[in-house]
This record gives C-alpha cells, sequence and structure tokens, in this order.
C-alpha cells in the first residue's frame, strides 16, 4: 500500500520509501529507497516521512552536483598528486643504497665466500651475488632513467590527448572524494589533463634533485596551493571539523537550552546553508562573503519552497532563478533574520568551541525596522471575527474555504478555544495546543493552565520555547464564562489525555503551525486580513497591550507571557496562595473595552 506522502506499509509498520531518480540509480545501485518509520500509526508515520525524504532528496541533489566538477576539485587534485608524488621521489631515495650501505653488501658476499656458500662451482650463486650487487650499484641510475623515460612519455601523451598513463590515479582520486563523473565526459577528461600537468612538474622537479637542486618550484601556473578559504563544496574537511558534524554536535549540545522544537528549528535553518556549500565543508572556511550570499539568496527565496513541485530537485540558487519568472512570494524580512540568527547561533557556538576565529554573521542581519511588524487586533476586528462562521457557524468544519462560509456547523474544538485563551492569557499556539486534561486543574480553589513539559505528555511529545516558558497561568472569568471548563469536563468524562486532541504537529514537530497559516488565510478570506500584519500572533500581542492599559510595566507581567527564567515552580506548578493571587490579579487585568463575546457563550 503506498500514497502520495511516499508511504508504504508491511505487516501493519510503515515505511518511507522513494524511487531513485533514473539518472542516479547507476550511481546508487538501486532503483528504490527504504527506510522503516518504526510505527503503526498512520498520522505519526506522515510526522515521520517527511524528514527522511527530504534527506533522500537532499543526497540526491548532492549526488547530482558531484557530477561536474568545479574549480576547488581540479586546484585540490592538481596540488594533492603533485605534492603526494615529490613525496613518493622522496621515499624513492631514502631507500637508494648509499656508500655504506655498497660497502655492507660486499662485505657480507666476502663473508659468504669464505663459509663456501658461493664458490667457483655454483654459477647461480656466482651470478646472484653479483647481480645482488649490481642492482645496488646502479639502482640511482635506474631509476632516474626511469623518471626521464615517464616524464617523456607522459608529455608525448598531453600532447595527442591520451590520458592512458595517468587514468588510474584519476580514478582514485574521483572515488575518495565520492566524485560521480563519467570517464568519458569532458570533466573526466580535463580532469585527467590536470594531473598529467601536475605529474610532469613533480617529475620536473625529480630530476632537479638528481642534480642535487631541492629549492625548484612548480612553473606551469595551474600547479599551486589551492585557494583555502573558499574551498568549495568539493573541501573535505578532517574527520569532527565539517559542518554537518559541527552541527549535529550543536543540537546535541544546545548551549542556550532552547526548546527542542528551536533547536531542531535553528538546525533545520542552518541545513539551507549547508546546502550551499556541502556538508563536508570545513566550518573553519566559512567566511563572511558566504554569509553574504547566501543572505542575498534568502531574500529572493520563495515561502515553502520545498513544497512546491516545480522547485523539487532544484538547488537554492537554481530555485531563486527559476522563481523570477514564477514570481510566488518570497520570505519575509523577518524569516531572513531568523534563518541569519539560527546560523549565527551555531557560529558562536563554534567560535566559542575554535571551530572558528570568529562569527562571520556578525552584523548580517537586515535593519530591524525592515521588519513586518505584528499587529494587535483593534476591538472593531475582534468583534467582526467573533461573528464569523469559525466562531458562530460554518459550512464545514474540516474544509478551511468553507469553514470561512456561514453554515450550521458550530465548531467547539482547538480552533474555536485557542484564539480565546491566547486573547485572556497571552499564551502562545503551541503552548495551548499541547495541554493535557490535567493540565487545568484547581490549585488552593482557583482554575489554572499548567503550561509544561512535565505530566501527562501530548501523545507526540510536549515542548516549551524555553525552560521560562514553563509557569502557572490563572484562568481568565470570561473563558469560564464561554464555557472552557464545560469543554475541559466533557474532555475528562471523554477519558481523553490531550485537552485539544484535534491539534496536531507538521513534519517538523511544530505544534498548530499548520492552523497559525490556515488562521492566517481564515483572516483574509473573511476580510480582515490585506498583505501582512495580523496573524494568530496578534492575540498574544493584544493581551500583552491589555495589561500595558491596566498600568503595568513589561518587567511586570513578562513571566505571565513566559520570558523570564526558568523555576521549579514552572516545572512542578506548585506555589504559594500568594503568589497564585498576584497572577489571578494580573490575568483578570486583560480587558478589552467594546469587546462583544457573549454571544459565543453555548
Amino acid at each position: 500500500m503506498r500514497d502520495a506522502t511516499y508511504l508504504t506499509r508491511r505487516d501493519g509498520v510503515y515505511y518511507a520509501r522513494i524511487d531513485v531518480p533514473l539518472d542516479l540509480v547507476t550511481v546508487l545501485k538501486t532503483r528504490t529507497k527504504k527506510r522503516s518509520l518504526k510505527t503503526k500509526d498512520k498520522v505519526e508515520a506522515k510526522r515521520l516521512v517527511w524528514p527522511v525524504i527530504t534527506e533522500w532528496q537532499r543526497e540526491f541533489d548532492e549526488i547530482r552536483a558531484r557530477r561536474s566538477l568545479v574549480d576547488a576539485d581540479r586546484q585540490f587534485a592538481v596540488w594533492e598528486h603533485y605534492t603526494a608524488a615529490l613525496d613518493r621521489d622522496e621515499a624513492e631515495r631514502a631507500a637508494i643504497p648509499g656508500q655504506a650501505d655498497l660497502d655492507r653488501i660486499k662485505a657480507d658476499l666476502l663473508l659468504r665466500v669464505e663459509k663456501g656458500q658461493i664458490t667457483g662451482t655454483t654459477p647461480l650463486s656466482i651470478i646472484d651475488a653479483t647481480l645482488e650487487l649490481k642492482h645496488a650499484q646502479t639502482v640511482a641510475k635506474l631509476s632516474a632513467n626511469a623518471r626521464r623515460a615517464k616524464l617523456a612519455e607522459l608529455k608525448k601523451h598531453l600532447s595527442v590527448g591520451e590520458t592512458a598513463l595517468i587514468a588510474h590515479e584519476v580514478e582514485d582520486y574521483l572515488k575518495r572524494n565520492g566524485l560521480f563523473v563519467e570517464r568519458s565526459s569532458l570533466d573526466w577528461i580535463s580532469l585527467a589533463r590536470h594531473l598529467m600537468r601536475a605529474e610532469v612538474e613533480a617529475l620536473e622537479r625529480s630530476l632537479e634533485r638528481d642534480l642535487g637542486d631541492f629549492t625548484g618550484q612548480p612553473r606551469d601556473p595551474l600547479v599551486k596551493p589551492p585557494t583555502l578559504d573558499r574551498r568549495g563544496a568539493s573541501a573535505v574537511a578532517a574527520p569532527g571539523e565539517s559542518i554537518a558534524e559541527a552541527v549535529a554536535a550543536f543540537r546535541k549540545e544546545n548551549p542556550r537550552n532552547v526548546s527542542k522544537s528551536r533547536i531542531e528549528e535553528a538546525c533545520r535553518d542552518i541545513s539551507i546553508f549547508i546546502d550551499t556549500v556541502g556538508p563536508g565543508f570545513p566550518v573553519a572556511n566559512i567566511s563572511k562573503k558566504q554569509v553574504r550570499e547566501w543572505k542575498a539568496l534568502l531574500m529572493e527565496y520563495p515561502v515553502r519552497a520545498t513544497e512546491v513541485t516545480e522547485f523539487r530537485g532544484m538547488t537554492m540558487a537554481q530555485t531563486v532563478e527559476a522563481n523570477r519568472e514564477k514570481k510566488r512570494p518570497v520570505l519575509s524580512d523577518r524569516t531572513v533574520n531568523r534563518y541569519l540568527s539560527s546560523l549565527s547561533a551555531f557560529c558562536s557556538w563554534a567560535e566559542a568551541n575554535g571551530y572558528i576565529s570568529a562569527n562571520p554573521c556578525s552584523g548580517m542581519a537586515l535593519p530591524k525596522e525592515r521588519r513586518t511588524k505584528t499587529l494587535p487586533f483593534s476591538t472593531d476586528q475582534l468583534n467582526i471575527l467573533f461573528k464569523s462562521p469559525l466562531f458562530m457557524g460554518a459550512q464545514s468544519d474540516t474544509e478551511w474555504r468553507n469553514i470561512a462560509k456561514p453554515g450550521d456547523v458550530r465548531i467547539r474544538d482547538h480552533r474555536f478555544w485557542v484564539p480565546l485563551i491566547m486573547l485572556f492569557s497571552g499564551a502562545r499556539p503551541g503552548e495551548i495546543g499541547q495541554l493535557a486534561v490535567s493540565d487545568v486543574r484547581q490549585e488552593h480553589g482557583h482554575w489554572i493552565m499548567h503550561i509544561t513539559t512535565e505530566g501527562e505528555a501530548h501523545a507526540e511529545g510536549k515542548s516549551v520555547k524555553t525552560a521560562g516558558s514553563m509557569r502557572v497561568l490563572p484562568i481568565h472569568p470570561q473563558l469560564m464564562k464561554l464555557g472552557f471548563l464545560d469543554y475541559h469536563a466533557e474532555r475528562a468524562a471523554a477519558g481523553d489525555k490531550q485537552l485539544f486532541p484535534g491539534a496536531k504537529r507538521n513534519e517538523r514537530g511544530q505544534m498548530m503551525s499548520d492552523y497559525s497559516r490556515e488562521f492566517g488565510k481564515y483572516l483574509t478570506r473573511i476580510g480582515l486580513k490585506a498583505g501582512r500584519g495580523l496573524s494568530l500572533y496578534s492575540f498574544r500581542h493584544g493581551a500583552a497591550d491589555a495589561l500595558r492599559r491596566a498600568g503595568y510595566l513589561d518587567n511586570q507581567f513578562g513571566f505571565i507571557l513566559g520570558h523570564t527564567e526558568g523555576s521549579m515552580t514552572g516545572r512542578y506548578g506548585i506555589m504559594p496562595q500568594g503568589m497564585l493571587e498576584q497572577r489571578i490579579e494580573l490575568v483578570n487585568a486583560i480587558g478589552y473595552p467594546g469587546l462583544e463575546t457573549d454571544h459565543l457563550i453555548s
């Protein structure tokens, strides 16, 4: 069984499956790739499959990229071959018998004669002994003659385009560096000729050494050390020093102790940069120029490009070029800065850990005033929203386009409650969506929501943005009036562990991300939104503004929004009655003069 999500099932277990592109079948030596997702739950499988598919598609792209050579490939191949040839020459010279070695061989022969091991009656023994001495006496001359002969032959082959003398060296270099270049291609022939010129230069140096001159330098301009500040995607880092390995260590260490979802998001952002340099690129070689060029691509990069069929298999630069014709919306300045911030966080860690000498992302962010600011809803906008189909009655409870049309279907799941809870608490959508039924309870006689990673977890795991995001929030009286506690009681009576069973994570593990995107489209469909500014997060901004209107300073209510250091209180939700009552006073101060919500009471 297989569907459009690249899933297949065997013995009840779901597998990721993808057809290998025809042009890569001979390289990968298989027509399909499969990997067990180790789950029998289709919803879970759909979440797990996309990272695997993305990994495979990136592998295909990298292999395709390594089927053509860049200048860096030739530079490193030439210099490596030249220096290796001279190293071999040095080793051969060290093995050539000197006068002391010849004297030792002669003495050994005389001793063998005295012992009767070599006599005039055994001609073969005399011949063998003579040949041994003769070879030792002439090995230096024979080696020099062989080098001259090889040099003459190489130059002859170079002049007529013959590559037989160097073919095995070309294949060895390609294999060691993971390059997939057809032998008959122009790239292969070009590399062969480059290596032949390197060999010619090495042989020229060896002949100079025969005359005692060890100071010679390459005269062919092609034979020179490669440029080390931009080695290109072909550069191979020392073990543990590649950008892919360093990012894996960064993810594991999580130096700022951010939430699992945030560290994963940061690493996904960095993977977009890795696409431009290659996973084997040395961390030490990341330069400001590369970051600058990446930023320029980001500013023209289409939104959700990896999900667009027309862009599948393209590099970042190719996608940007293709989009000049497609004209799909591009990343906002704020999103560009998020990518840069993720790379900068990694580079700061890399600097602290000795991978690089300085953070190349420093000063690269776009000006803050270029960002599109999230705006709070006005009271008029809220009244329009809460009288729209999502809250009053829609044509459908499944298809968002029909949810935006008036009808008799009353929606009372997470899509109804999350905006209201955000409005009267300032909580983040992901924090609300992952609440367990047990996270809503009474403490000291007051109803609270406990935002935490502890306790009964969401089916796919609970997470918070930072340790300080774990907190206790009193439930606003207006939420109780609207029936939130009744909804909670229904979930408890049904035996649900999740307060909002319909709230899901996307394939990247982000809770409520898909809902947030669809909610933005919903605002556009009902005429409240044109362009950027209003979004699901407008409710959170509105709660902050309401607290300011009530006379509180930001540093007095920051902990209500999850802007504080982590604490044991936040983790376990246990606090003295006095502290809880202070929070009740703050949350109850969230109000919106002129807001009409009583019509939402069930």
